[in-house]
């Protein structure tokens, strides 16, 4: 069943969305060699509480943590652990939020330190692409014109786009109606519709498309070990121009002013 929100509901939803900006902006502040990704639930956690929401992925299934740290050849779904990040990982944070009944879910990948250019041009590349997507995120689209326009800007620069893991819809469930992957077939699929909230996530790795689910059921990883990144906004369909609910802009800027976090692929 698709859920279209009354122009209320999104403004509550925004609300969430932009509370899980503000944590992975607390979440940018504090990433440094040295530091474990438990360490970052634990704060991240500390924040969300805080802030009187609650953490949205907290026992969600079984899921037993806070917050979703996923380091290098993770796609998504990593746990945060005692292992400590060094210098030359990437980590994709995915928080999410619920406060006033409705949830805000996206996700960020920051650089630690010096990496490849291959991979400076795989975050630059992702990050596009979500942007991308949302251009085509508005009334009279369809689900396909996002997933085509994430997939070819990827797959023009060799990368593999998940085919596993997809994006959705999202309001008081987490997870709602419809899936919206990141490829597909212009013209294609569910019709939009004003004031239906979607998550548009992209997951692009840096090798083939293929993963693998972990022995621990949970961490998804790319099958050939290459790295991977994932970008993640909470979007509401609007006409003409997407609302996009999330903000990236304290998160960039809290990035930008921690000297451990590489920035250079603006």
């Amino acid at each position: 069943m698709i859920l279209y929100k009354t122009n209320e509901e999104v403004e509550l939803m925004q609300i969430s969305a932009l509370l899980v900006s503000d944590t992975l902006a607390e979440v940018a502040k504090i990433l440094k060699p040295g530091i474990t990704t438990l360490e970052i639930d634990r704060i991240a956690n500390e924040f969300i509480l805080d802030n009187g929401a609650v953490p949205s992925f907290y026992n969600y299934n079984g899921f037993p943590f806070h917050i979703i740290t996923s380091v290098n050849d993770v796609v998504v779904h990593g746990f945060p652990t005692k292992d400590e990040l060094k210098d030359g990982d990437i980590i994709s944070v995915d928080v999410g939020t619920i406060k006033n009944g409705f949830h805000g879910d996206h996700a960020y990948t920051f650089i630690i330190g010096e990496v490849s250019p291959a991979v400076l041009n795989l975050v630059k590349t992702t990050k596009e692409s979500l942007f991308l997507g949302i251009k085509e995120a508005v009334v009279g689209k369809r689900i396909g014109d996002i997933g085509a326009a994430i997939q070819s800007h990827n797959e023009k620069q060799g990368y593999g786009v998940v085919r596993d893991l997809v994006g959705h819809g999202l309001g008081k469930d987490m997870h709602e109606d419809p899936q919206v992957p990141n490829y597909g077939r212009k013209g294609n699929g569910l019709l939009l519709r004003e004031n239906l909230v979607l998550a548009i996530e992209p997951m692009i790795n840096m090798g083939k498309k293929d993963v693998f689910l972990d022995e621990d059921g949970w961490t998804i990883r790319t099958a050939d070990g290459s790295p991977s990144v994932h970008f993640e906004h909470d979007v509401c369909i609007k006409k003409g121009e997407a609302l996009i609910l999330s903000n990236y802009a304290p998160i960039e800027a809290a990035e930008k002013q921690n000297s451990n976090l590489n920035t250079s692929y603006y």
